[in-house]
């Protein structure tokens, strides 16, 4: 069958095209779906790279996610700790495989069933948002940050504070119903932050960069705020001063969704039906991007890379 195979670490040309790979095998309480659609992720460059925070053993097939058919059955399915979504067929333990109702769509149920839960619990479980507190969101305009925006409103938020690297893209941060859009490039993105939510300082920040804009985002938040972590989209490490939290009450909190797994139906399947049920009834749209074709994959990974995308991207297999 078709898949990208890594089979050595570095950029996006180490992305193989195999029409040779072997099908995969069927153990026990799996199932053997035909994928229709691949999801892309930035943590996919990552891996490829062999600096996501799980490690893989080469050669490998990358991709977290798929959306396809077991028989007459339209599903979507999580890979998370195993990898193998770029390519034709895929083998999945059926506890995490899902039906897709009707009305929505491959890419909104790609977008729902990782970045929507991860966005489910960035709120909930990690930031623990309570009713009216500020939310800044960190990259408004990819997968989880479009989705982060649009569940602000649903998740009790009070003013959400989005950021995006260019103007369209704080356009479609503002249009989504973000209350105010900044330039994370500012030189003083703390003060922006905080002017951005009428002079005070925030709640809850969702960080996904690290680098400089973790250091301005922890400085604005207000006491007992909290900054959940969920990316590393620079690659720069950060160090914090164990003082200073304690003198401004405020926390960091990390996020993985890898450990989600521990309690599948509780923090996985019930976050998803919910999250099915806001798109087919409307409150949430997930925003879906370009599809690439899988024999494109190189240019997939460039894009994402260079910020060039909005919203959930997507691999055909068939292409």
């Amino acid at each position: 069958m078709r898949a990208i195979v890594i089979e050595e670490w570095g950029g996006s040309d180490v992305l193989k095209l195999r029409e040779d790979w072997p099908e995969p095998e069927v153990g026990e309480g799996e199932l053997l779906i035909d994928v229709t659609a691949a999801g892309i992720n930035f943590g996919d460059t990552h891996a490829r790279k062999d600096k996501y925070v799980a490690s893989f053993e080469l050669p490998f097939v990358p991709g977290s996610e798929v959306a396809g058919t077991v028989g007459a059955r339209r599903v979507v399915a999580l890979l998370l700790y195993r990898g193998g979504g770029y390519a034709e067929r895929v083998a999945v333990p059926q506890d995490l495989v899902f039906t897709i109702p009707d009305g929505v769509s491959d890419g909104q149920a790609l977008a729902v069933v990782l970045q929507g839960l991860n966005t489910w619990h960035l709120y909930r479980t990690a930031g623990r948002v309570a009713p009216g507190e500020s939310v800044v969101i960190h990259g408004a305009a990819g997968g989880v940050g479009s989705l982060a925006v649009q569940l602000g409103a649903y998740m009790g938020a009070g003013r959400v504070i989005a950021t995006a690297s260019t103007p369209e893209k704080r356009e479609l941060a503002l249009s989504l119903g973000a209350h105010a859009a900044v330039d994370p490039a500012e030189e003083d993105l703390c003060g922006a932050l905080i002017e951005a939510n009428e002079g005070k300082e925030v709640d809850v920040v969702l960080e996904m960069a690290g680098g400089r804009v973790f250091d301005e985002s922890l400085k604005a938040l207000a006491p007992m705020g909290r900054m959940v972590v969920h990316g590393i989209a620079s690659h720069e490490q950060n160090t914090v001063r164990t003082g200073s939290l304690m003198r401004h009450s405020r926390s960091v909190v990390g996020f993985w969704m890898m450990h989600l797994f521990d309690r599948p139906q509780e923090w996985v399947a019930e976050p998803i039906q919910e999250l099915f049920g806001l798109v087919a009834d409307g409150t949430i749209k997930p925003v879906v991007g370009e599809t690439y074709p899988m024999s494109e994959v190189r240019r997939a990974h460039d894009d994402i890379e260079s910020r060039r995308t909005t919203g959930k991207l997507l691999l055909d297999p068939s292409r």
